[in-house]
């Protein structure tokens, strides 16, 4: 018999066991799945108001808890119950207990939540205890918990039943707190700096606002292919050309048909900003307030500590134009080498194969990836990015071959690109031709397609404006330490089991 058969074989028996406590109560006249419990504390609060007590002090003070068994000891006369901000010891005698209880806690198993009414004391041990004077079983779990001391060690389970790893791994817990405390302290940001929160549609009929390439679904009603959001950008926009208000952001959730890795999720989040009367450098600013605002809210100081580094998120970030940051990594002149055929030989001369079809933006941009990105340690803001990499940048003035465009790095992620956008309808369609173009010579599903809609859009009038795009998922993994995607996302992406 092999390990998987034997655990199922052993989850099978133990849920018999269970299930025949469970038809013995039921025969008993109770009701083990409870529709409601009054609690009066919770156990984070019985510990800060208790905590005055001596070891051995009883108080006259009767509480009401509720919470998972976490553990069972000495036949049940102590059981430990858990909550989301802690656990709490409960003292279960006959003294205080009818015949029933008693009959009732030898049926408890690790994993029921059950409700319970006592009076609070400490322990001569120096526990806060309460001396349980009567009980209810809330609900009866039928399937066992995980060994509490070693908990889910298989990454694989962890992930697929993150509901067991929540229960059993504080870290994974603190993780996702942390997660969901980032998003409402980066949606706090931007409303105090009076940003209008929006939503826009997340099943779009065209894939736009980056290029990558996109989840197909249909709609059978409409009798149409639409596309899962790979970026809102294109609707925000429309939102600022609506005059809807000059700031707006949306906490968004994208999807990019993609590949799997440490650093990438097929749905991810990240939240987009959008600035009228702005541009790239104003968004710059803005990035590094919210990066401050929230190391003064999350850390100790303005350090954040990976696994083989240490890294200063104190602000300002370092910045650098593209060509210079290879000129002086690499030694590679870009700036005055301005063909592909010269671009292709000084990718050649460094053992890089450039793909047929690549232009020099793109020849430029993969250097920089394969030999410079995952160097990128401390913080830094990567400028003027190339132009044929950048269909929504607006041109730089000094150098065509060049957009107002940044991306942010730390440890060796992007974490963050913004642009100054384009506001010249007839410019943004060229550029959306090019694309198309590019799509129908490479045949690459990842590139923009022309949308029309947006382009009447901006015919009627969009302001210039600064747009900047956040990756949730990696921002949280620098602030809790995390290397996986998948640590930081409650329930990532996993391949279907058979």
């Amino acid at each position: 018999m092999d390990n998987v058969s034997k655990t199922n074989s052993n989850v099978n028996i133990f849920r018999s066991v269970r299930v025949n406590k469970l038809e013995f109560i039921n025969d008993c006249g109770f009701d083990v799945f409870f529709s409601k419990y009054v609690v009066t504390h919770g156990m984070s609060k019985i510990k800060s108001c208790y905590g005055y007590l001596e070891n051995g002090d009883i108080t006259d003070d009767t509480v009401s808890v509720a919470g998972r068994i976490i553990a069972y000891r000495n036949n049940g006369m102590f059981i430990d119950i858990s909550e989301s901000d802690g656990s709490l010891q409960l003292f279960f005698h006959k003294k205080f207990l009818g015949e029933v209880s008693l009959i009732l806690l030898k049926k408890l198993d690790i994993g029921d939540f059950i409700g319970a009414k006592g009076i609070i004391r400490r322990s001569k041990r120096g526990e806060i205890t309460l001396d349980v004077k009567n009980f209810n079983i809330l609900t009866k779990s039928l399937l066992p918990l995980p060994e509490k001391y070693h908990g889910l060690i298989d990454k694989e389970v962890r992930y697929r039943k993150r509901y067991l790893d929540i229960i059993t791994n504080k870290k994974s817990r603190d993780i996702l707190r942390r997660r969901f405390l980032i998003i409402s302290l980066v949606r706090c940001f931007f409303n105090n700096k009076d940003f209008l929160e929006v939503e826009t549609p997340m099943l779009h009929s065209l894939p736009g606002g980056a290029s990558a390439k996109p989840f197909v679904t249909h709609h059978n009603a409409l009798s149409a292919d639409l596309y899962l959001r790979i970026a809102p950008e294109l609707y925000l926009k429309r939102l600022i050309i609506g005059g809807i208000s000059e700031k707006i952001f949306e906490m968004n959730r994208c999807f990019r048909n993609e590949g799997i890795s440490l650093r990438h999720n097929p749905e991810f989040t990240m939240v987009e900003i959008y600035q009228a009367y702005s541009d790239y450098y104003d968004m710059m600013d803005l990035f590094e307030d919210l990066i401050h605002s929230l190391s003064n809210k999350l850390l100790s100081n303005n350090d954040v500590c990976t696994p083989n580094k240490e890294l200063d998120i104190s602000i300002p970030w370092f910045s650098v134009t593209l060509l210079d940051l290879i000129y002086k990594f690499l030694g590679l002149d870009f700036i005055s080498k301005r063909t592909v055929l010269e671009a292709t030989e000084i990718a050649r001369s460094i053992n890089i194969e450039v793909p047929e079809g690549y232009s020099w933006g793109k020849i430029v941009f993969l250097i920089f990836e394969k030999k410079i990105e995952g160097h990128l340690i401390q913080p830094i803001h990567i400028l003027d990015m190339p132009y044929d990499i950048s269909p929504l940048a607006r041109v730089k003035f000094s150098d065509s071959r060049l957009t107002e465009r940044f991306e942010s790095f730390i440890n060796g992620w992007e974490i963050a690109n913004s642009f100054s956008e384009i506001s010249d309808p007839i410019d943004q369609r060229r550029r959306f031709q090019e694309q198309q173009d590019l799509k129908n010579i490479l045949t690459d599903d990842a590139s923009l397609h022309i949308d029309e809609d947006f382009l009447v859009a901006m015919e009627h009038g969009m302001p210039p404006t600064g747009g900047l795009g956040i990756g949730i998922d990696r921002l949280v993994m620098l602030l809790t330490n995390s290397t996986n995607i998948k640590d930081v996302i409650a329930f990532p992406t996993m391949r279907t089991r058979s």
